[in-house]
């Protein structure tokens, strides 16, 4: 790590992340390397690997970054309302992701590259803001059905993290795509973040408002 105050070396971080997630936009994470995340920042490419060794590690922190987001987007409307419908829960869970669909796209698409290719302390800083956001759901499920047992929230967890690695990818296609299921013959119904992730928690939740 090179010589410099923790407020320089959070920046300079900050800005190949950000070159990372511009990047993103428009290629894909097979296209994208150091030696282009470095010539959309304002230092050289060689300075990048005093903050990251590898791509995987770049993609990993904006990862961390999606999940904050998505955590402080929670926990504000925890502070700012104090009781919930199931179907308001399912509501408020679905916007809150229909917001984050970069969390979404790079968890469905790159994930294990990501974790296989990063030092450790690179993944555990990730798995602390990860380990969070399912506490922050967990404190969700606490304070809006608090005579949910133990179980039932244990298996809203274990299925509802899981199924967030697949709402990308059944939201978001390519004509490409499109094309070869019509052309398979496949009569498949394309749902918004918004519809998968609703009616996914409505489910969990069960019957009742």
């Amino acid at each position: 790590m090179p010589k410099g105050s923790p407020e320089l070396t959070e920046a300079r971080k900050e800005e190949i992340i950000n070159a990372c997630e511009k990047l993103y936009q428009t290629m894909s994470f097979k296209e994208i390397t150091i030696k282009e995340i470095g010539s959309v920042t304002s230092f050289t490419r060689t300075s990048i690997y005093n903050y990251f060794q590898t791509k995987e590690e770049i993609f990993l922190a904006l990862l961390k970054r999606e999940y904050e987001l998505w955590i402080a987007s929670l926990k504000q409307t925890m502070e700012q309302v104090g009781t919930m419908t199931k179907d308001e829960f399912a509501h408020m869970m679905a916007h809150s992701l229909e917001e984050r669909a970069q969390l979404l796209k790079i968890l469905s698409m790159n994930h294990y590259d990501m974790e296989t290719g990063s030092r450790p302390e690179h993944l555990a800083a990730f798995k602390v803001a990860y380990g969070e956001s399912i506490q922050t759901v967990m404190a969700c499920l606490q304070q809006y059905f608090p005579d949910m047992t133990v179980a039932q929230k244990q298996d809203f967890i274990y299925t509802f993290f899981p199924f967030m690695f697949g709402i990308y990818p059944y939201t978001f296609v390519t004509e490409k795509q499109r094309a070869a299921m019509e052309q398979a013959g496949v009569n498949y119904v394309f749902m918004t973040i918004y519809e998968i992730t609703y009616n996914c928690v409505r489910k969990l939740l069960g019957g009742g408002i």
